[in-house]
């Protein structure tokens, strides 16, 4: 990879305008990190684009001049897929940040990828439509790394996960070119299906510029349940019996009793009763256009807890009741990091196959010595495993965690599960991929990767290494 000289810079201010280049060691520390286990690589410059036509120049030059580019969305990510860990060109998206339109006929809406995904589904509940992934970060990322990550959230149980949106997308090319993947229609049965090889491949095949979502009617109710347990491999079984008895719930998420009691702490929240023998809470919601048919539904629910040792259920009598319980699970994260909890992990598995394992999680942490917290979307297999390790705060690179994160993988492996539901590979997850694919899928990946981006400029060194 070639440095970027003082010609290069010049070209490059040419291209976006010179007060949109950034060569300040403030620029640096901002966008030489996100929220990986606090690794910082500093770029050589920092370009905020406003234009798709600008992004295919500075593509085109960077593929000209073999130079590093690594696209930057709010920088929530947890595997290091926006580091710049070889230098060379930030391109930061934060000024494509337009809600291009909302098309109430057709329940689309058309959007830059800068846009906050909070943002957009706010402005479009305001038409009566609903945009379901939300992940933790909503009120922060940015709409187009979740099209980088093919993010969830709670509501992914009910109404899948962001690549269940997605219709097209305007993407510029690691050499330059701009494309539409798709079309704007609900069927596509026309050629391979770009849009959605687009979607989660961690921005390493092309940089989205513009993105078509559908969109469904916005529910008009919903109901909220906190129902505690003394056994979180209690909780975890009973999370399977519950879709077993006909219930889809629009969100299942499993709190172990450590982050209920770490993000109640961050909140300053006494919403959730900690008591002495509590091991862990389901936060279950259903939601729709009848209020009578979800009660029924939670009436079911309730029913079937009855069998897995359930305490006393709590019910959310209004909005701010929901809200203050949905803080909580979405700063378990937050909370856990500031406890030490500096390691995570993003396993997914069949539902049934939960209590297996959180029970093999549990007993690798009692002979490792590290202690671990759990929490996630219990209703899709999706478990977030946060590590605080005594000695080590880190996992990337550190051979001692690296065996420990293996033995958790393997475990998941052997579950039918694999090792991210949703926040990727990126950097510190990429030497793990051989534990759940052969040598043959790695080298379709590689393949693909060099059919977009021949030179390995763009994000090169995420999910895996590809020697030219």
């Amino acid at each position: 990879m070639q440095q970027i000289t003082t010609e290069l810079l010049e070209q490059i201010k040419s291209i976006v305008g010179a007060e949109y280049v950034f060569t300040d060691e403030e620029s640096f520390e901002k966008y030489g990190r996100d929220e990986t286990e606090k690794l910082h690589y500093s770029p050589a410059v920092v370009v905020k684009p406003r234009k798709t036509e600008e992004i295919a120049a500075l593509m085109q030059l960077a593929n000209k001049h073999l130079i590093p580019v690594t696209p930057r969305g709010a920088g929530t990510g947890l595997t290091g897929g926006a580091l710049p860990h070889l230098g060379g060109l930030v391109i930061a998206m934060e000024r494509f940040n337009q809600i291009l339109d909302i098309d109430e006929r057709n329940l689309q809406v058309t959007t830059e990828p800068g846009v906050i995904t909070e943002v957009l589904q706010n402005a479009v509940k305001e038409k009566g439509l609903f945009y379901p992934p939300d992940p933790a970060s909503k009120g922060s990322c940015f709409i187009g790394g979740n099209i980088s990550e093919n993010s969830g959230g709670p509501k992914a149980v009910k109404y899948g996960v962001v690549k269940d949106y997605v219709l097209n997308l305007e993407v510029v090319l690691p050499t330059g070119e701009i494309i539409w993947t798709g079309s704007n229609v609900l069927k596509n049965a026309t050629g391979y299906n770009l849009t959605q090889l687009i979607v989660g491949s961690e921005g390493t095949l092309g940089i989205v510029t513009k993105i078509v979502l559908r969109l469904i009617p916005h529910p008009k109710f919903d109901l909220l349940m906190l129902a505690p347990f003394d056994s979180l491999e209690k909780a975890s079984e009973a999370v399977s019996a519950i879709f077993r008895a006909g219930i889809t719930p629009s969100a299942m998420e499993l709190m172990e009793i450590e982050s209920i009691r770490l993000a109640s702490k961050l909140c300053e929240s006494t919403a959730i009763a900690i008591t002495d023998n509590l091991a862990a809470h389901l936060i279950i919601e259903v939601d729709g256009n009848d209020k009578d048919v979800l009660m029924k539904d939670m009436e079911a629910i309730a029913e079937v807890l009855t069998n897995f040792e359930v305490g006393e259920l709590y019910f959310a009598d209004d909005a701010q009741q929901k809200t203050e319980l949905w803080k909580i699970r979405r700063k378990a994260n937050e909370a856990s990091v500031a406890a030490g909890y500096t390691i995570e992990e993003d396993t997914v598995v069949p539902r049934a196959e939960l209590p297996k394992l959180i029970k093999g999680v549990k007993a690798l942490a009692a002979e490792n010595g590290f202690k671990v917290v759990s929490y996630g979307h219990a209703g899709d297999g999706n478990l977030h495993i946060r590590i605080n390790h005594p000695l080590y705060k880190k996992s990337y690179e550190n051979e001692v965690i690296q065996g420990i994160l293996i033995k958790i993988f393997e475990l998941v492996k052997s579950l039918g599960g694999t090792i991210s539901g949703e926040h990727g590979i990126g950097l510190i997850q990429k030497s793990f991929m051989p534990v759940v694919f052969d040598p043959v899928t790695m080298e379709l990946m590689k393949g693909i990767k060099k059919v977009f981006d021949p030179n390995h400029i763009l994000n090169a060194g995420k999910i895996f290494d590809l020697k030219k």
